[in-house]
């Protein structure tokens, strides 16, 4: 029986794997963040830590951990939040929920790729305002998502989702990854994809390449009548020149999951037009975030007993 730290309640089943193996589980039952501390405390006293994305384990966490922590799995298949580097040197082994959440993702992308285009948003906020005089012929005049052309940047599993969903719509598809994938419709050269699409979704992680990807200049090579997507991290686009391209009209609209600063969110981002913004909601399904939860421990119950987990991020260091 080992230690486990669970920094988060996770959803109702969510810890059944480490429960079912034996484990001394350290639950929650509370949803605030950890502090530093608490995070250091904890990879002191644990052989495994299941946490989230809003849980920074840095060096200093892992340093804490030394000599006892074998062990951390991110309830998330991005693991930005996690100094990786440092985990291989101190042998200790990363794991996340790849493949889990893909579909779930995708679904929520395609939302904000019909909700911006429309301008659901818009609509929906002057229904409940009370500022619909009645139908018109002029009114919430959007884009058309059916044979639009729809460039995806990035093109894992997620995007490859989304992919799919768009040939149901008839749309045709780019898309641009840092390797020549050999599929049609790959693009080589970001900036030409971005001139080239009706609607961009991006499907990045966030890395010191990624950051800012979409700045003003790229921001600048969309059409006036483009669509912009974002579920994949906040930090990918430069958020205060995505505001000033929907204030100038020089961008038709944009759907966000994700932010540079969560839960903060830029105010010129709040009230720029035309901009569908939701609180990072993209694996929000019940079933979804419980097997997220369930391969996570999954992946600590694995590690513990020496054998290595199909979701395993990174195994420097570890034997």
């Amino acid at each position: 029986m080992a230690p486990v730290v669970v920094t988060r309640r996770l959803p109702d089943g969510g810890v059944d794997p480490l429960l079912a193996a034996g484990h001394d589980v350290e639950t929650n039952d509370g949803d605030e963040p950890r502090s530093a501390d608490e995070l250091r405390a904890a990879a002191a006293r644990a052989d495994g830590i299941v946490c989230l994305l809003t849980d920074r384990i840095d060096a200093d966490v892992l340093a804490a951990g030394a000599g006892r922590l074998r062990v951390v799995a991110n309830v998330a298949v991005g693991f930005d939040n996690i100094d990786v580097a440092a985990a291989g040197q101190a042998g200790v082994a990363i794991c996340n929920t790849p493949g889990v959440l893909d579909e779930t993702v995708a679904d929520l992308a395609f939302l904000l790729i019909l909700a911006a285009s429309r301008l659901a948003g818009d609509a929906a906020v002057d229904l409940r305002d009370g500022r619909w005089p009645g139908w018109g012929i002029l009114q919430y005049l959007g884009r058309d998502v059916h044979g639009a052309t729809l460039g995806l940047v990035g093109y894992g599993r997620i995007a490859q989702a989304v992919a799919r969903r768009a040939s149901g719509f008839g749309m045709q598809l780019l898309h641009h990854a840092r390797h020549d994938t050999g599929k049609p419709g790959y693009v080589a050269d970001l900036d030409r994809l971005l001139a080239e699409s009706d609607i961009v979704s991006l499907h990045v992680p966030m890395t010191p390449d990624t950051s800012h990807l979409l700045d003003a200049r790229r921001l600048a090579l969309l059409r006036p009548t483009a669509v912009l997507v974002n579920t994949a991290r906040g930090s990918v686009v430069d958020e205060e020149a995505l505001a000033v391209a929907l204030e100038r009209g020089e961008l038709f609209a944009a759907g966000l999951d994700v932010f540079e600063r969560e839960p903060s969110v830029h105010p010129r981002l709040l009230a720029a037009p035309r901009a569908v913004l939701l609180p990072h909601i993209g694996s929000a399904s019940q079933a979804t975030r419980t097997q997220m939860a369930r391969t996570a421990c999954d992946g600590v119950v694995a590690v513990l007993a020496g054998e290595r987990p199909p979701n395993l991020v990174t195994v420097e260091g570890v034997a």
